[in-house]
């Protein structure tokens, strides 16, 4: 959070943003006019004539502030796309944390199964020379072992890659030194119900609050555009002393005026204002779509996770301590010379695979878990988060008056 740069250019994009409000609610500067003729100047005739006016411009009434609702909207999109940007980043590293994990363990797995075919081979090795068993066995269980290893180099690779995400998610050189993942990642617990995520998702996910921010700009987009067949005022005061006679008394110099644009052709703003009434209409498409599609995503990403959490419990339960059974009685079997070699390479295989596949759950839970969150739009009830990360101030501190 603190470091990774798509974060910072979010939040960058927020204070571009809200720094529209003073610009859009401003009046614009008032103007300085000065006129001289300068053949009245020490004429015995007529008086120096000079003009001076000062003149302030002022939107139609309702203009400055509907601008200033349209700044307003945007910015706070500005805020909620950060915060989608931060649920995205979450579940990014906890999907990159989840692969690391997954090779740290099942480097184990594989390193552990090395050591078993070295004994089985040992046990093999043992029983060709007193002539139980054929040469086969042996190779066989070379075989075995250099699959292991072959096994062992993407297992490195997948490591080394996982590393190199995580570094480069929190800004550090990717061949940066991690602490080793946790030995086990976070049991499952129960859900909330498929309509209680549905319904937290639609009040609270920040894209979709974008959206409703974007849609509040374009309304206030399209009531700015109805207000252009208003005409805008310019108020004017003024000194002017052209045209007096040296022996006025100098009633008409001071002068004050009102100036308007005529608001007569219309067809630019008729099509300012068919231009925002479809974009109106295209954002609440929009934004109907995306609340369809978070429906959908929710129900998926529910039905995801549960599976994760249904196969999380099978293994533990009743996979994996079958397999490690199975490999305890084909390795005494054969000893005994009941079963061939091929049928404990085959058990000690599908306990190595079984186990591979266990951890591989495990890491799925992670993702779907961290994907589920992100779809609701941040944890789900009863599990822990990290501490919330505060969006930039949205509002301005002066109103548009």
């Amino acid at each position: 959070m603190a470091r990774n740069p798509t974060l910072a250019q979010m939040t960058a994009a927020v204070h571009l943003a809200a720094s529209r409000y003073p610009q859009v609610t401003s009046l614009d500067d008032p103007t300085f006019s000065s006129w001289v003729a300068p053949a009245s100047l020490g004429s015995n005739k007529v008086n120096d004539s000079a003009r001076f006016e000062l003149s302030q411009k002022f939107p139609f009434p309702g203009k400055r502030e509907l601008k200033g609702e349209q700044a307003q909207a945007q910015t706070a999109a500005a805020g909620f796309e950060l915060e989608d940007a931060r649920l995205k980043l979450v579940e990014s590293v906890r999907g990159a944390y989840a692969d690391y994990y997954l090779a740290v363990r099942a480097t184990e797995v594989n390193e552990e199964g090395l050591r078993l075919l070295n004994e089985f081979r040992r046990n093999a090795e043992t029983r060709y020379q007193t002539g139980q068993v054929p040469q086969q066995d042996v190779l066989q269980a070379d075989v075995e072992v250099g699959r292991q290893r072959e096994s062992r180099l993407g297992l490195e690779r997948a490591r080394t890659v996982a590393v190199a995400r995580l570094n480069t998610l929190m800004s550090l050189p990717p061949e940066s030194p991690l602490p080793p993942p946790a030995k086990e990642l976070k049991d499952p617990s129960p859900l909330p119900s498929v309509p209680e995520l549905r319904a937290t998702a639609l009040s609270r996910r920040p894209d979709l609050e974008a959206l409703k921010a974007r849609l509040a700009a374009d309304q206030a987009a399209l009531a700015l555009a109805q207000r252009e067949y208003y005409p805008d005022l310019e108020a004017m005061a003024a000194y002017d002393s052209f045209w007096q006679a040296a022996d006025d008394q100098q009633r008409l110099r001071p002068q004050v005026g009102l100036r308007l644009n005529l608001p007569f052709r219309t067809g630019r703003r008729d099509g300012a204002v068919s231009e925002a009434s479809a974009q109106l209409v295209q954002r609440r498409a929009v934004l109907a779509q995306q609340e369809n599609e978070v429906a959908f995503a929710v129900q998926e990403a529910h039905a995801q996770v549960r599976e994760s959490e249904q196969a999380i419990k099978l293994y533990a339960d009743t996979i994996l301590p079958a397999a490690r059974e199975n490999v305890k009685s084909a390795q005494a079997a054969y000893v005994t010379g009941k079963v061939p070699f091929l049928s404990l390479v085959e058990a000690q295989r599908s306990l190595v695979n079984l186990r591979d596949r266990a951890y591989l759950a495990a890491a799925d839970y992670e993702r779907r878990l961290s994907t589920l969150e992100r779809v609701v739009g941040g944890p789900v009830q009863g599990r822990p988060s990290g501490p919330p990360q505060p969006l930039p101030t949205l509002r301005p501190a002066k109103s548009a008056q």
